[in-house]
């Protein structure tokens, strides 16, 4: 008797052993990556499962598209695109990659907090561009960071891992969450609320998940409320900052600068004023850009949607409750 094995839509490109993973177990119908949406909606009239880029709206188009669909694997944590409420209605899991992007976003944090304390990418470009062997002023130097206060909003698992690394550069740290006492296994950190952080922090980092109470949650009132010494980090989602009024902010020397590696629109408009302003470091959304996250997201990726597919609970599911 032929095994009938569930039919599946693979929306990304596959390392050739990932692929043979999910063709071993689905009949996948792989669409090249980046295909336009209305085939991508076409692929979707008899397949169960879904696997995507989570920088893919996922909406009632899609679920109306794929009634069949049981379960849409994003690959990346966010899943601010995905329509939750209407996938749990319809009974589909959505799963994400969570916890395998904690170290490199944490990582590349603490590497923005280094450019901007030291000056880094001032001072490189300095003998870059001949300034050094023409006795030019150099730049002004940096701060130590030492004593200083990094303010955390959003004390999950990578606002407690970032915690825990910098203090052991010497930093003070308090954090802003929607909880006040922070898990038991959590570094030792003060909560503020959020006005009193803006107001005491050397460096504000914002590590929260984008949704409708955290979007533009730093605008221009926030802003202000900042030391004009200070510096934001943004390694979380673009939204989460009113990036007008960060312009405003940087031009206008209310806070000391900024360094982005998100932005509200990606790719920015070619006349977007943020990623040329002196007092700013723009990076390309890089927070997971390394060869061992990529591998890893994918392979989470994939077993969430071979394990729903299997009627086995998947590693990591944004809403549980449709699995029972």
């Amino acid at each position: 008797m032929t095994e009938i094995r569930p039919k599946a839509c693979i929306h990304l490109p596959l390392a050739e052993d990932v692929a043979a993973r999910v063709d071993a177990v689905c009949e996948a119908h792989h669409l090249p990556f980046g295909a336009p949406r209305e085939e991508l909606l076409a692929a979707l009239a008899d397949v169960e499962g879904l696997l995507l880029s989570n920088q893919v709206y996922v909406d009632e188009s899609v679920y109306d598209a794929g009634p069949r669909l049981r379960v849409v694997s994003g690959f990346g944590v966010g899943y601010d695109r995905f329509d939750i409420e209407e996938a749990t209605r319809r009974g589909i899991a959505i799963c994400n990659t969570p916890d395998v992007v904690t170290v490199p976003v944490v990582e590349l944090t603490i590497g923005l907090i280094l450019a901007l304390s030291r000056r880094l990418f001032q001072n490189e470009a300095y003998p870059r561009s001949g300034g050094w062997a023409r006795r030019e002023r150099p730049p002004a130097p940096g701060f130590d960071l030492g004593g200083k206060t990094l303010g955390v909003i959003g004390f999950g698992r990578i606002g407690t891992e970032l915690t825990r690394r910098v203090q052991a550069f010497g930093m003070r740290t308090v954090f802003n969450d929607l909880f006040q006492e922070p898990p038991a296994d959590a570094p030792r950190s003060p909560y503020r609320p959020l006005d009193v952080l803006l107001g005491e922090a050397d460096i504000v980092t914002l590590h929260v998940d984008l949704n409708p109470t955290s979007h533009h949650l730093i605008g221009a009132r926030e802003l202000g409320l900042m030391k004009p010494t200070a510096y934001l980090i943004n390694t979380s989602r673009g939204p989460v900052v009113d990036q007008p009024a960060l312009v405003a902010a940087l031009r206008e020397d209310k806070i000391a600068g900024a360094a982005l590696d998100v932005l509200e629109e990606e790719p920015p408009d070619p006349d977007e004023p943020l990623v040329t302003l002196p007092n700013v470091l723009t990076f390309p959304h890089i927070g997971t850009a390394t060869r061992e996250t990529r591998r890893a997201m994918l392979e989470l990726s994939v077993n969430n949607l071979l394990a729903v597919l299997q009627r086995e609970p998947p590693p990591a599911c944004v809403n549980p409750e449709v699995l029972g």
